[in-house]
């Protein structure tokens, strides 16, 4: 059992506590809205609604029943204290946050005695756009009251609190549910593969490689898109060993144990490597489960896994704990000379040829940050090749180092492009398909830094 290797003490909850407590996340603004909300309409009932954070920190606490507001506050569970498993061991909140699923923890199903006096429901609340964990939703009650409907109330409150999340985020697409994937990195594929020339990049495919050869169990951290996955395979097959490399990307986490099953025994196998990337997002019994594989492992042999997190910290601890090297992958904004190769390698890989770029797109996927790493720039790639040679890139790289937009600037020129860039279309047409003179709509595309223009007022992606 966890509780018992974090040797937490079975008689009392440990209490830590903060007085530093984050109110202004988007997460807690639509949290407490919608807890306030719930609370209003459960005011004379004796059950606590709480919203953690990813870390188990209880930053808000509703009730309006004073005998069971006294009781959880004779055992810390309320705001400013820690409630995770290292502190109050098996219950609720603790178990939805480490294996990121709603959880239901009755009476003495709890770790700690002083708990199982409460039955206690908890729901992880994901990021819509990222898919990360950045908290939870917690209702508590008495152990004798009725919990049947408990767990559906915290997931109904959790699946709000997303939902506002996502429109005050300013609608973006949700990021669907990880559906779990194992492919085959095929070893003829990789001479050529890697077309970034950066110092940056190359450093952590060496350092990487160099951890490999030691026979060391290696962790690729960095922002979400950089290039974790390919690094790890390069450093496998950067040596004279001809291997298997198996990529695994965790599933949601009901699905996690199947996800497994498929390829769990190819740890075993000769000449085989699995990257299990996202290991973050493993929960905590699949860590545990892995962790114990991998740390049979010799000393000094090729291990037979690699790991991917955003960052060392967020590798749950039983994995970290058998982890012998860290390498970082920096993120492509720190990397700019490797973003024309990467764009054209994509380019060419899209469309079985050299792809001609021009020189105004060039100068615009140099100027952009790329807060989504290559994956974004692959995206990007991806929707240019398929219309044309690549000159029609997306307005938000077409105009990188312009000046921050807002929400309706971002349409005006978004709209506007679309005009300027369909095929055939004179200035002259589009200010008129958008109800503008051509004088305004030549002052807009100077005021977004579209830079259209052309002989005759025929716009080209220059």
């Amino acid at each position: 059992m966890r509780s018992q290797r974090y040797g937490v003490s079975p008689e009392a909850v440990e209490a830590v506590f903060t007085d530093a407590v984050p109110t202004d996340s988007l997460f807690y603004e639509c949290g407490a809205e919608v807890l306030e909300h719930l609370h209003g309409t459960l005011v004379n009932e004796p059950v606590g609604l709480m919203i953690t954070d990813a870390e188990g920190l209880v930053l808000a606490r509703w009730s309006g029943d004073s005998d069971i507001n006294r009781s959880l506050d004779r055992v810390h569970l309320a705001p400013g204290f820690y409630f995770g498993e290292r502190t109050a061991g098996t219950n609720g909140l603790a178990l939805a946050l480490a294996d990121r699923v709603p959880s239901l923890v009755r009476a003495g199903e709890h770790f700690v005695a002083p708990l199982r006096r409460y039955t206690c429901a908890a729901v992880p609340v994901l990021d819509s756009r990222t898919g990360s964990l950045v908290g939870s939703i917690n209702m508590t009650t008495w152990s004798d009251a009725s919990s049947d409907l408990l767990l559906a109330l915290a997931q109904s409150a959790a699946g709000n609190t997303s939902a506002l999340m996502h429109v005050r985020a300013g609608g973006h697409p949700v990021r669907p549910m990880p559906r779990g994937e194992v492919f085959h990195v095929f070893a003829d594929r990789l001479p050529g593969a890697d077309p970034c020339p950066s110092r940056a990049w190359r450093d952590a495919v060496a350092a990487a490689r160099q951890a490999v050869t030691a026979g060391r169990l290696l962790a690729v951290v960095g922002e979400p898109g950089a290039g974790k996955a390919a690094v790890a395979t390069l450093a496998r097959h950067g040596g004279r060993r001809r291997e298997r490399v198996l990529v695994a990307r965790p599933p949601a986490a009901v699905d996690v144990d199947s996800w497994l099953a498929l390829w769990a025994p190819e740890l075993s196998a000769r000449d085989t490597c699995v990257v299990v990337s996202g290991a973050d997002a493993l929960p905590a019994w699949a860590a545990d489960d892995l962790a114990a594989v991998l740390s049979a492992a010799q000393p000094g042999v090729v291990r037979p896994a690699v790991l991917t997190a955003p960052s060392f910290a967020a590798v749950p601890e039983p994995l970290a704990a058998v982890v012998d090297a860290v390498v970082e992958v920096p993120a492509l904004r720190h990397r700019p000379e490797d973003v024309e190769p990467l764009a054209r390698s994509f380019a060419r890989e899209l469309r079985h040829r050299d792809v001609q770029f021009t020189p105004r797109a060039v100068r615009a996927l140099a100027g952009y940050a790329w807060p989504e790493n290559v994956r974004e720039l692959r995206s990007v790639v991806r929707e240019a090749v398929a219309r044309t040679d690549v000159g029609h890139l997306r307005p938000a790289v077409l105009s990188s180092g312009s000046r921050s937009l807002t929400r309706l600037e971002q349409l005006e020129r978004d709209e506007i492009l679309r005009c300027l860039t369909h095929p055939g279309t004179t200035v002259l047409q589009a200010a008129t398909e958008l109800g503008l003179s051509r004088a305004t709509l030549y002052r807009k595309i100077a005021q977004y830094g579209l830079r259209v223009a052309g002989r005759g007022g025929e716009p080209t992606e220059a």
